[in-house]
């Protein structure tokens, strides 16, 4: 009896080389991708620390040059992610990607876009809002309670940043109270708590329009970082039948159909 013939491999050119390689490193789980991994979220950290300083900086003789090697390695990084992702395609269609996508606009172009720099804080939003950071560093928390707060309070500290950025963009200088981001940061802080001092008041009704959403915005934000905290626990385990994905530690049966679980845990 002849043996099926065997379907030719396709030949692994350099550039199909280079995104295996790619993908080993920013998915694989060798101490060596783990090395590289965590070296990216070091540099995804100074990052952040400079589009937070960034209003400070502004004037400074080096920030152009400093901007622009930020939106290199920012850069770079994309599409080394892209490359290392399944498809490129794919990988464009996340909403993650088209605000990484944003904040690189603002760095190529810091003078056009400079009132919207604040925005660039969105990437510490999206870096602990990606699997790639809890693949990483979180990996003994990824799917649990830590998870959830800590991407509660991410958010939370997120939308501070970015209210304190567009408030000291929009009005430092141009009104009394306000003359630097210390000051716009304790606004948003006092109207974020609707503490509300009453010592520092944005003007007009714009002004009156940006308080109100900071503090509706403020209060959910709280609210979702103490459900949180305090809610009970639930596991993210995907039912066989009706797939509902999350349920109690230690439920034998799905809630919604019935079905019996067989839920990981670490007891013996």
């Amino acid at each position: 009896m002849t043996a099926p013939a065997r379907t030719p491999r396709t030949p692994r050119t350099p550039w199909r080389r280079f995104r295996i390689q790619l993908r080993s490193l920013y998915h694989g789980q060798s101490p060596q991708s783990v090395r590289f991994r965590l070296a990216i979220i070091v540099v995804d950290l100074a990052l952040i620390g400079f589009f937070i300083a960034a209003p400070l900086l502004r004037d400074a003789p080096y920030f152009l040059a400093l901007d622009y090697f930020c939106a290199a390695v920012l850069a770079c990084d994309m599409a080394a992610r892209a490359l290392a992702f399944r498809s490129i395609i794919a990988f464009l269609k996340r909403p993650i990607v088209w605000a990484d996508l944003f904040v690189l606009a603002t760095l190529l172009a810091p003078n056009l876009a400079f009132n919207l720099g604040f925005l660039r804080v969105l990437r510490l939003w999206t870096l602990f809002h990606s699997e790639f950071f809890w693949a990483t560093i979180g990996r003994r928390y990824d799917d649990t309670r830590v998870e959830d707060v800590t991407r509660a309070g991410v958010t939370l500290l997120t939308f501070l940043f970015i209210i304190t950025g567009f408030v000291y963009t929009s009005f430092a200088g141009r009104h009394a109270g306000i003359d630097g981001y210390v000051d716009a940061l304790y606004f948003t802080v006092a109207t974020l708590t609707t503490t509300g001092f009453g010592d520092i008041v944005l003007p007009g009704t714009w002004g009156k329009l940006v308080s109100i959403a900071t503090m509706i915005c403020g209060i959910t934000l709280f609210v979702r970082l103490a459900q949180a905290l305090f809610r009970p626990h639930k596991v993210r385990f995907t039912c066989p039948t009706c797939a509902l994905m999350e349920h109690d530690p230690d439920a034998v049966h799905c809630k919604a159909c019935g079905t019996i679980l067989n839920i990981p845990n670490n007891e013996a």
